[in-house]
């Protein structure tokens, strides 16, 4: 049985913690220490918190109708910004000029 939950339920533990790993290409002690994953010592697993309020809040929020999506559907998740790195790139990677047309 999970202890220490502040954000999840228990029966949201196990698929959150896929999806992390999917979604950010990390391993459970990327968050968790060791033998004790009810720990909090490690800063990012308070980090991986407030994501996910991040998230809930960005999905209770989604305006109904954008792209034919309803309001109950999940919109945003880790991997929206993440795309399977640990650390989510702000900017997207440098495109070569277009080439000019011949005059």
């Amino acid at each position: 049985m999970p202890k220490n939950l502040k954000i999840l339920k228990p029966e949201e533990v196990r698929p959150m913690m896929g999806m992390f790993r999917a979604s950010l290409g990390v391993t459970c002690t990327s968050c968790h220490v060791q033998g004790d994953f009810a720990s909090d010592a490690k800063p990012d697993k308070e980090t991986a918190r407030k994501m996910i309020l991040m998230t809930r809040q960005i999905n209770a929020n989604f305006p109904a109708g954008i792209n034919g999506h309803d309001a109950e559907s999940e919109h945003v998740t880790c991997y929206t910004c993440h795309n399977g790195a640990s650390i989510p790139k702000t900017v997207p990677p440098a495109q070569p000029a277009p080439a000019r047309p011949a005059q």
